[in-house]
């Protein structure tokens, strides 16, 4: 595709998917780049045997330079950047893979084509394995086209440069794409695969992007044509009217100026508090939320030190990296999230067990119980962080599904001065929210994972984005059953998934009951402004219409026609 090839959809054509980040913006189309077809690389002639010593070493040291460069990104990032960075390097130097595609360079295969037919074999393996692993697909390809380039003496393949400020669409976009964006030359991303917690949607809440994902017959728009992309409304507007698109974004961007002259508390117009919270990794995160309005952290995520370790990170170590953030918001609420590890996030350290489907087996608390004491260290680190800094933090588990699970959880967490919670995520523990607030003080809603959970869909696959939108009135339907228990008792219910960042939403969650909401601290500013232009009738009014509505489609349209 060039800039100059017409478009192939007709002007004015309106895509429909599943919007993941408010905002309007338009450009022109750039899309990242290709490598040489792969079927050129499968018509290599085999390799001497003499020298296939040497094409393995090469391989090896391709593989290498690719993880080395990630890692380098990763350590420049920030966030959810930083942690999928991370762990696209870990994925790099997997040895699973690695020595699959070593394998076959010693049987003579040419370096790229065995890379292609390993990566190939573990694509297949994790589609098949659905749940998370499936995230990793995207990983996996942008790997193989990286190592490739590598072999090749090639530039890595990805995002080009633009000249002006543009749109970026794709099929999907790796994290190491998305994650060193340029936003003020991409204004916008749209993809026709992906989930609203993709890789791709995590990033782009990051950054700020309007983003629409899951776009059916977005394939079809070619590079250099003028799309309009709405991430309120989840559209893509091929070659729209200028004038109408100058005015859709100049809306748009009157309403991001009133967010960012936000300064909060969180409440709405008839001053019903709501605290907004961001969700931070770690200690640079912290610092760069604490620059927004936000009241606090709702959600940090403590996998950051964990994850590409081989070894477990000691007490003192975890410390000292709690106790950075606890600083950043000292004096303000801090909910630390225990590990939330498996499944797409494996630990070396650990030894998982291969998993038919690894979505729902040992991830979360449940890694706890088969092996002692990593749980009591992580604990034993978190109070000493919250008695180093003197912000107490308050500690939730994730993963819990029954209300044993929550009630030892709560024992421990108390026995070191700490106050416990857990998150909801599983079904189980939003009916049983009642009977969980016995033995804990607060509940935090994961909407991620109970909308997957929820629907029984891959929340990554793109031909059921839709079941995983967070607007789906079943899941709005436990997300109200837990906040009516909280209130019943009254004790605080939060939502830090991701359905937090949408502001429309967010208005929503909040007249079914909700006391705060966490999200990315680019979405703070515009979950907390929006909040303020509704009363809470307005709210409870919008709630109450979105649970009697048949699909996240219409209870989307609806919550618009009363919220605005």
């Amino acid at each position: 595709m060039t800039a100059s090839s017409p478009p192939t959809s007709p002007s004015g054509t309106v895509l429909h998917g599943v919007p993941v980040v408010a905002g309007v913006a338009h450009g022109p189309v750039i899309r990242p780049g290709r490598l040489p077809a792969l079927d050129e690389i499968d018509a290599a002639p085999e390799i001497d045997e003499e020298d296939r010593a040497a094409e393995a070493s090469r391989f090896i040291a391709a593989a290498n330079a690719v993880a080395s460069r990630l890692r380098a990104r990763a350590a420049h990032a920030t966030g959810a950047a930083a942690e999928v960075l991370a762990a696209t390097a870990t994925l790099a130097q997997d040895r699973a893979w690695l020595g699959t595609a070593e394998k076959l360079v010693n049987a003579g295969a040419p370096a790229p084509r065995a890379v292609v037919a390993a990566v190939d074999q573990f694509v297949d393996m994790f589609t098949q394995m659905g749940g998370l692993m499936a995230e990793r697909v995207t990983d996996l390809r942008d790997i193989r086209d990286r190592v490739i380039a590598e072999l090749a003496g090639l530039p890595e393949p990805g995002v080009p440069l633009p000249a002006v400020p543009s749109v970026l669409l794709a099929d999907d976009l790796a994290p190491a794409d998305t994650a060193g964006l340029d936003p003020s030359l991409v204004v916008a991303l749209a993809t026709s695969l992906g989930g609203p917690t993709s890789h791709t949607a995590i990033i782009a809440r990051q950054l700020g992007l309007p983003c629409v994902v899951a776009v059916e017959g977005l394939d079809e728009v070619e590079a250099g044509t003028t799309v309009l992309v709405d991430g309120t409304r989840g559209t893509v507007t091929v070659s729209p009217d200028p004038a109408v698109a100058a005015e859709q974004v100049a809306t748009a961007k009157r309403e991001a100026e009133l967010a960012a002259r936000w300064t909060g508390p969180g409440a709405t117009a008839d001053a019903h508090a709501v605290a907004i919270m961001a969700n931070v990794q770690d200690g640079a995160g912290a610092r760069s939320a604490r620059q927004t309005p936000a009241e606090g952290v709702g959600l940090f995520r403590t996998e950051l030190c964990f994850l590409n370790r081989d070894t477990e990170p000691g007490v003192d170590e975890q410390a000292r990296i709690y106790a950075e953030v606890l600083e950043a918001f000292a004096g303000q609420k801090v909910v630390v999230r225990t590990l939330d590890a498996g499944s797409d996030k494996p630990l070396k350290f650990v030894g998982h067990h291969e998993e038919a489907n690894p979505a729902l087996g040992v991830r979360g608390i449940r890694i706890a119980a088969g092996n002692p004491g990593l749980l009591e260290r992580q604990l034993d680190a978190i109070a000493a962080a919250g008695e180093r800094t003197g912000n107490q933090p308050w500690v939730m588990a994730p993963m819990i599904a029954t209300v044993g699970e929550a009630k030892a959880f709560a024992a421990q967490v108390r026995s070191r001065g700490l106050t416990p919670g857990v998150m909801i995520e599983v079904p189980a523990a939003a009916l049983l929210a009642d009977r969980i607030l016995e033995h804990v003080d607060f509940l935090s809603i994961g909407t991620n994972d109970l909308s997957q959970y929820t629907m029984a869909a891959d929340r990554m696959s793109a031909d059921l984005a839709m079941l995983t939108d967070p607007w789906q009135p079943a899941v709005l339907a436990l997300v109200a059953t837990a906040a009516r228990a909280g209130a019943a008792v009254d004790k605080p219910v939060g939502v830090c998934g991701e359905a937090a960042a949408d502001p429309l939403l967010a208005c929503v969650l909040t007249g079914l009951g909700v006391t705060s909401l966490s999200a990315a601290a680019a979405a703070v500013n515009g979950v907390g402004a929006k909040l303020s232009q509704v009363t809470l009738r307005q709210c409870r009014e919008a709630a109450d219409v979105v649970l009697s509505q048949p699909s996240a489609v219409d209870a989307r349209a609806a919550a618009l026609a009363i919220l605005g």
